[in-house]
């Protein structure tokens, strides 16, 4: 059937829209996709938002959390109206919705993850049924909730040398292992581009590191990664999983603009060198998705810090903008066929599990 899965991620930059058609197992043709961008202002709405969800004991609506998942639900609506008019095809050819929300607070140690958007209104507003809140249901049963990708990895991954690796790189990093007997292990590594678009966005003025261009010019803090580093996480087996909140730039405060985005870029592909000495074997290739992708000199520190040839998703045919929003319609499919989305070996589940909460128009 044709599916939308839409994600709003820890970059916080905007919504990813995807159409597919798939059989939610082997099969997965991509149709179309749009990427929306969120303006500054709801940007900074949602961030504080986020913050004031992680000092929580429990999930609970304020007036902020309540109003910016309003503003977030209609920009999601916007979204898939914006997809269905690039597309060609018309709300009645879509069979259904996977609505990721967006993660406003993830604590597994707690029993809980938090994903805002309203799946009931964004099912009425198109008739199309929706799948939400994806991984909470994994999380209640002592699963990690994240990552989700891994199913989706390995269905496009099939005709891959293995054993092979697909690593996202987003707000936070999480990577995929596809051993050659079809084992699957999947866990989040640490940050991504989160903490580089922090240090960018307080120190220039400016959103990202274009291309790590900044980075290029900059000098690791050998030391300050080092004390980074050591934060007992990475040392934790998987699996595992982390908020974007959990580490700051304070690590770095007083370096120059050029040496912290190298050492905070350097923290990146430092945490994915340590991810693969949790891994059974040694992957041949790290294939990169996700906007940090597009970073060149975060993407030579990944291939000179792990070993490892590193390229990116596009050279396999893949859309790396589009992978994350393609593999949540996937897995709304995989929810109507009530087949599994999360594995022991990939959240730490008891046992393979469905998940998602299903929204009729």
């Amino acid at each position: 059937m044709l599916a939308i899965g839409l994600m709003s991620g820890t970059s916080r930059d905007g919504i990813d829209a995807a159409l597919i058609e798939t059989d939610g197992e082997g099969q997965s043709r991509a149709v179309a996709f749009h990427a929306m961008p969120y303006d500054d202002g709801f940007r900074v709405r949602l961030a504080e938002t986020c913050s004031r969800a992680m000092a929580m004991e429990r999930p609970g609506f304020e007036p902020l959390i309540a109003s910016v998942e309003g503003e977030l639900t209609e920009l999601h609506v916007q979204a898939v109206a914006d997809l269905l008019g690039r597309s060609g095809y018309v709300a009645q050819d879509v069979g259904v919705i996977g609505f990721h929300g967006h993660t406003v607070a993830h604590r597994p140690e707690r029993g809980w993850t938090w994903q805002i958007g309203d799946g009931a209104a964004l099912a009425g507003a198109f008739g199309i049924a929706v799948v939400g809140d994806l991984r909470s249901a994994d999380v209640a049963v002592g699963g990690q909730g994240a990552p989700l990708l891994p199913v989706y990895h390995r269905a496009l991954a099939d005709g891959l040398a293995k054993p092979a690796a697909v690593l996202n790189l987003g707000g936070v990093a999480n990577i995929t292992f596809i051993g050659a007997d079809g084992t699957l292990i999947a866990f989040d590594t640490g940050m991504a581009s989160g903490l580089i678009d922090n240090w960018m966005q307080m120190e220039g003025g400016v959103p990202y590191d274009a291309g790590g261009a900044c980075g290029a010019r900059g000098v690791v803090d050998e030391a300050r990664l080092a004390a980074m580093m050591a934060d007992p996480w990475f040392a934790a087996p998987p699996p595992k999983s982390i908020d974007r909140e959990q580490f700051t730039i304070a690590a770095v405060q007083g370096l120059t603009l050029e040496d912290g985005a190298a050492t905070l870029s350097a923290f990146t592909a430092a945490s994915v060198a340590r991810a693969v000495e949790h891994l059974p074997q040694r992957p041949v290739h790290i294939h990169v998705a996700g906007g940090g992708r597009h970073n060149d000199t975060l993407m030579a520190m990944l291939a000179a810090r792990t070993g490892i040839a590193v390229s990116s998703v596009d050279a396999l045919g893949w859309d790396g903008d589009a992978l994350e929003a393609q593999g949540f319609a996937y897995m709304a499919v995989r929810h109507l066929k009530a087949l599994p989305i999360s594995f022991p070996g990939t959240t730490g589940a008891p046992e393979a599990m469905t998940g998602g909460v299903l929204f009729t128009p």
